[in-house]
């Protein structure tokens, strides 16, 4: 109602200025000062046109100036959320659940290496005191099981890091996908240590069948070694 009447009172004031202005321009010429009189009130009336345009104008630039105001500080304030809510997921993936310090795989890879050292160690002391193999076939070991077991401390630096909380940023299946990763190449490791152990005892083996044999042969013979 308000509004309806501020419209019909600005609609009144604009008419009756206008036939103000109209009767005035009507006036014979001799009513000079009445002419003058109306050239004033035809640019009051032009003057207060061109203010209400500008003021629409200002009113127009105002309310965009608001909307576009309120759109960035509604955007800066999603932003944040989004940082926030992904932040917390990043601090999540930094966390070792249960579900990942209780895989039973965990217990799997680090009996292996405790295996894979200590058969290593065994053999590697009965291939050398044997007296079965050369100087370069010694050597050959030592670099087999160093390689075997330096890829096996690196799987534990890699399994201490997916254990550690705040260390590297996972999920829970990426970390068991890894401890996965690692037990199957730790197994690897043990088997192929173990194959080759078991080959170097049978060649160990027929080399002192071998060995005895020509040794009972210079015996029969009175041969002295």
């Amino acid at each position: 109602m308000a509004h309806f009447c501020a419209v019909n009172a600005k609609t009144v004031k604009e008419a009756v200025s206008l036939l103000i202005l109209t009767w005035l321009i009507a006036l014979p010429p001799e009513f000079a000062g009445a002419q003058s009189l109306s050239d004033d009130i035809q640019q009051l009336v032009m003057d207060y046109q061109k203010l209400a345009q500008e003021k629409k104008i200002l009113t127009d630039m105002y309310t965009g100036y608001k909307i576009v105001s309120q759109g960035y500080d509604q955007i800066k304030s999603i932003a944040r959320g989004n940082f926030t809510l992904h932040q917390g997921f990043l601090n999540a993936l930094l966390a070792v659940s249960p579900a990942v310090r209780n895989y039973y795989k965990v217990i799997s890879i680090i009996n292996n290496e405790a295996e894979l050292v200590k058969e290593y160690q065994s053999a590697q002391h009965y291939f050398q005191s044997g007296g079965h193999f050369t100087a370069a076939e010694l050597s050959y070991f030592s670099t087999l099981y160093g390689n075997l077991l330096n890829g096996s401390l690196q799987n534990l630096d890699e399994l201490e890091a997916v254990m550690t909380t705040g260390t590297l940023r996972m999920s829970d299946a990426e970390r068991l996908g890894t401890i996965d990763r690692i037990d199957g190449d730790m197994t690897t490791r043990l088997g192929l240590l173990r194959a080759f152990n078991n080959d170097a005892a049978i060649q160990a083996g027929q080399r002192g069948i071998e060995q005895n044999d020509a040794a009972a042969m210079l015996s029969l013979y009175g041969i002295n070694q």
